[in-house]
């Protein structure tokens, strides 16, 4: 059982490098930070500063040079590749810049993938966000026949509909205009407060740092509490 009082996230001396020919690259140095159930985080910084190679780290797609990373009070740091990736595939939602829904699938395919890979194919689910996102009428319609907002829009269902603890989102409205921008925001705010689920975005945009609870900086890799938005 998870003690109300734990964060949902911590990290702890989280520290990622890259080898570049003899060079070593200091990406991230030695990272603390806690995030709370429920709780809607910020991600600012420039381009290149990490914040994708965090997004990475958080959800154990890759691995810290040095440090640990807790989720819900287990270490994924320290899982095999096989256990992180089923521990991702369980419990964390990922919204993309480029939506990246799978072009061979209709609508209502996209969003019931995570919960066929999960072994819960429970449609009622998907029927019920492809609605809540405006979206009931598309079902079998192909995304290459959306535009771009409606196809965020398959792609905010398919994060949530596996009942995810953590949504991760990278650039979620940089692809979009700004009336379609607006529209994205408010759909992701209003699931998110039903769904009380807890969000981690990537963003330029002062916008989208407005929804959040509260805005972190990567600056010289490392995170620093506020922060102005820089541009891409």
């Amino acid at each position: 059982m998870t003690n109300a009082n734990e964060p949902l996230i911590s990290l702890r001396g989280v520290t990622r490098s890259f080898q570049e020919g003899e060079r070593t690259r200091v990406v991230l140095k030695d990272l603390d930070a806690e995030i709370a159930y429920g709780e809607r985080v910020a991600l600012l910084g420039r381009s290149g500063t990490g914040k994708s190679t965090l997004l990475n780290l958080i959800s154990g797609i890759d691995l810290p040079t040095s440090g640990e990373i807790h989720i819900q009070g287990q270490n994924i740091t320290r899982m095999s590749e096989r256990d992180r990736t089923l521990f991702r595939r369980r419990n964390v939602g990922f919204i993309y810049q480029f939506f990246n829904l799978i072009p061979t699938l209709t609508v209502l395919e996209n969003v019931r993938l995570p919960l066929q890979l999960n072994g819960m194919d429970q449609q009622n689910r998907a029927l019920a966000l492809l609605e809540e996102v405006g979206l009931a009428d598309r079902l079998e319609t192909w995304p290459d026949r959306l535009s771009g907002g409606e196809q965020q829009r398959v792609a905010i269902a398919r994060a949530l509909v596996h009942e995810p603890l953590l949504i991760l989102a990278d650039e979620p409205t940089g692809n979009l205009d700004a009336e379609t921008s607006r529209q994205i925001l408010d759909i992701i705010d209003t699931l998110l407060q039903k769904e009380g689920k807890s969000l981690i975005v990537v963003t330029h945009s002062p916008e989208v740092a407005a929804y959040a609870d509260r805005v972190l900086t990567l600056k010289e890799g490392r995170l620093v509490p506020g922060g102005e938005v820089f541009g891409s």
